[in-house]
């Protein structure tokens, strides 16, 4: 499985771990996130892991800033993008089965590390459910 993860400065250490976590499962990650607590815009760190999921070139995306809201509100201009803002492990197993999130925004401020990868882990192992939920997930694109 590929991941690509993103994150801005308040997001760096919480990268670093979940990247580590993410290579000793065998997964393959692109990190377009930056190295620095330097401020940067979270934007240019958003625009290439949801290019990668929209392109469907990867099978997740992780997004990690403040407070979660502004990588959500960027990844979700992508019209094959469904980024779900996940600060506890029962709304990360939710946003996978009812909404079929395909990117996880993690909200640095608002979570403690080991939460963070307890939420990727659940993330990636939560399975769409389908049925009901498929009709609205269709309903989530914009058709103009």
């Amino acid at each position: 499985m590929t991941i690509s993860i993103g994150n801005d400065h308040a997001g760096t250490d919480y990268k670093f771990a979940i990247v580590e976590y993410l290579t000793s499962k065998g997964y393959t990650v692109n990190n377009y996130g930056t190295d620095s607590n330097d401020s940067v815009d979270y934007p240019d760190f958003v625009h290439p892991v949801a290019q990668d999921v929209n392109d469907n070139k990867v099978d997740f995306g992780i997004l990690i800033c403040g407070s979660a809201n502004g990588v959500a509100m960027t990844a979700n201009k992508y019209q094959n993008v469904r980024a779900g803002i996940c600060w506890i492990n029962e709304i990360t197993e939710l946003t996978r089965q009812h909404n079929n999130a395909n990117i996880i925004c993690i909200p640095a401020r608002f979570t403690a590390i080991p939460q963070a990868i307890k939420m990727v882990s659940t993330f990636l192992e939560t399975k769409f459910e389908g049925g009901r939920h498929q009709k609205r997930v269709d309903k989530i694109p914009a058709s103009c």
